[in-house]
């Protein structure tokens, strides 16, 4: 990388932090060139802060820190894009992102696999998935088996309510699996792209 740190006359240059999974924009800061060697060797962004006038690694004091999946320049060599896995909230407001949206992919399987998730980690006597996680992996894998057969026997016929209400049950009960093993549907992607 050869940046243009001097490009504004104040040695920084705009950071845009972006969700590896979600890419959803978090938030933006500014670097100097100390504070991306620091994130480049700790793996965790670390800004110049304008109002500290120090580095400032995010999550110092909160925990929630950004770890760093990539880093890109812009084709003015004055702008980096850094991809992030966050641990918790971005902005200290308490919200997933300093632009007040949910950090959360606009497909609804992956907010379907966080509700998911969501039940593994807290389970609730009252949510079928969590007593589905309960009952242990041979259960969860014998319904996602079970699924399949009904879709397949489904998909012989020529009734198109069923045929699509039991592709919804086997693809639920597909994520359930996944996560049962500590795997999700970027995995699945990631193997998937890797073939293509």
């Amino acid at each position: 990388m050869n940046l243009d740190f001097n490009k504004n006359g104040d040695g920084l240059i705009p950071v845009v932090i972006q969700d590896n999974n979600t890419h959803k924009v978090l938030m933006l800061g500014f670097m100097n060139a100390e504070a991306l060697d620091v994130t480049k060797q700790s793996g965790k962004v670390t800004f110049f802060s304008r109002t500290k006038k120090r580095l400032w690694t995010k999550g110092e004091t909160s925990g929630n820190f950004l770890h760093v999946v990539s880093i890109k320049e812009d084709c003015d060599k004055d702008t980096l894009l850094i991809k992030v896995n966050p641990v918790g909230v971005v902005c200290h407001t308490g919200k997933d992102t300093c632009f007040d949206e949910q950090n959360q992919a606009n497909s609804f399987l992956y907010h379907l696999e966080n509700v998911i998730a969501d039940r593994k980690a807290n389970p609730n006597e009252k949510s079928y998935t969590a007593s589905l996680f309960a009952k242990g992996i041979n259960k969860v894998a014998q319904k996602v088996g079970e699924e399949a057969v009904e879709l397949v026997i489904e998909a012989k016929d020529d009734n198109e309510e069923l045929f699509l209400n039991e592709a919804a049950d086997l693809m639920y009960h597909y994520i359930v699996l996944l996560q049962a093993k500590g795997y999700n549907l970027k995995d699945v992607e990631a193997v998937l792209k890797s073939r293509h």
